[in-house]
């Protein structure tokens, strides 16, 4: 029994005698998804500003569109009574909405391309809300709406 030794076994977490160093190797792995998640939410709050801002610019298109609708005069010629709109008309009464709405969004056309039909396009600037450094000069909205006369 004298050539005989007793083998002791391997601590836990060794494999073959050798230890192996896991401390500290997950945090950069969770440093790397704090990261990302953070930079995933700051898109995601830019997007929905943005979207937020296109749809109020629509809307404040489709109000002025309206209103330039209502600028018509009626015209009788025989048994024919007809509404028609004149581009001043509409462009004036599309200022009226939009000075009184947003004073920050502006007209860029407004006319009627058939005399019954008032079209309005306007524009505005959006500027990101979380990281407008990379964008400083805002990005340009724009939206054009149309709107009928309808005379019955």
């Amino acid at each position: 029994m004298s050539g005989w030794r007793r083998r002791s076994r391997p601590r836990w977490g060794c494999r073959w005698g050798r230890v192996r160093d896991d401390e500290g190797s997950i945090l950069p792995l969770a440093l790397g998804y704090a990261t990302l998640a953070i930079a995933t939410v700051f898109v995601c709050v830019c997007a929905t500003s943005l979207y937020l801002a296109q749809k109020r610019l629509d809307g404040l298109a489709d109000a002025a569109a309206l209103a330039g609708a209502d600028g018509f005069t009626i015209s009788v010629e025989g048994d024919v009574v007809r509404a028609k709109l004149v581009d001043f008309s509409v462009l004036e009464q599309a200022t009226a909405i939009m000075d009184a709405a947003a004073p920050d969004a502006q007209i860029v056309s407004a006319g009627t391309p058939d005399g019954v039909s008032a079209r309005v396009t306007v524009t505005s600037i959006w500027h990101p809300p979380l990281v407008s450094m990379f964008v400083p000069d805002g990005v340009r909205l724009e939206s054009t709406s149309t709107s009928r006369t309808v005379l019955e």
